[in-house]
């Protein structure tokens, strides 16, 4: 536990240097070296790819896209960088006597779409609508406040277990813990910015923003725990003292965080209070 607060003392002020402080490029250099660490730790620590080729091909074009996405780049140079993808890995492929399948090409392209592409939400919410300086953290309050009032629910009161074969430590009270606090913790981030900043609030969407955040924080935390426990292994790394690798760190991150810009998209809780 000691190790888990400490990182989060150390690692939550850093991310935001990167998001308020840093010129604005360091926040895709940040999503690229994260999402690069994740696809590592995911092909590796599986054991799903053993081709260094494969694996360095996936791992580069998962760092690259965050910056098309940052770029707003148009369809060409995404058909480039995934044609010149296709072709070496079909090149590796061909030369591997059948070593390298099918099923090991589409994970490996699986992963390095899917990581980055989701985690460039927080690019996308950075720009949104005058709001997007206030919105760009807003999955991170959902998915961190999720996993830490799901844990100390789930000391606390848990009894039943939510998903044994995946999680034997999750319980029903645990995640139900989770989703009260991730919307408790919503509703109060948007009552300090309309306090401390001229942003009108729309609490009862911030409710919303908050549960369904936390379901899919919770979705993304147990679809992980199924990769790893098909491949019986506890972490995906040992980057993170007391969290394991980035992946067991940002899983619950990955699946909230395209919701999140979703919903914000659609239903805009935050708007800036125009002067009189």
């Amino acid at each position: 536990m000691g190790k888990r607060v400490l990182v989060a003392v150390i690692f939550i002020p850093l991310l935001l240097v990167v998001i308020y402080v840093l010129p604005p490029l360091g926040l895709p250099v940040l999503i690229s070296a994260l999402s690069m660490v994740a696809v590592h730790e995911v092909l590796w620590s599986t054991g799903f790819v053993k081709n260094a080729r494969l694996s360095g091909y996936s791992i580069l074009l998962s760092g690259v896209i965050p910056f098309w996405v940052y770029f707003h780049e148009g369809m060409l140079p995404a058909l480039c960088g995934l044609l010149l993808y296709l072709t070496l890995v079909f090149i590796e492929a061909i030369s591997s006597r059948f070593t390298v399948t099918l099923e090991k090409m589409g994970g490996a392209f699986f992963f390095a779409v899917l990581i980055p592409y989701f985690l460039s939400s927080f690019l996308r919410l950075r720009v949104l609508d005058g709001v997007g300086e206030y919105l760009v953290i807003l999955p991170l309050v959902i998915a961190f406040t999720s996993d830490a009032f799901a844990l100390f629910a789930g000391m606390l009161f848990g009894k039943h277990k939510l998903a044994p074969e995946l999680s034997p430590k999750k319980t029903v009270e645990g995640a139900a813990g989770g989703l009260i606090g991730a919307v408790a913790c919503s509703m109060f981030y948007g009552l300090l910015l309309t306090l401390f900043f001229e942003v009108k609030t729309n609490y009862l969407l911030m409710a919303l923003f908050g549960a369904a955040g936390s379901v899919f924080s919770q979705l993304g935390d147990l679809s992980f725990s199924y990769i790893k426990r098909q491949y019986q292994i506890k972490d995906f790394g040992s980057i993170l003292p007391g969290h394991g690798g980035v992946l067991d760190r940002f899983d619950s991150v990955i699946f909230c965080t395209p919701l999140i810009e979703l919903l914000c998209t659609l239903l805009p809780a935050l708007a800036v209070v125009q002067p009189l």
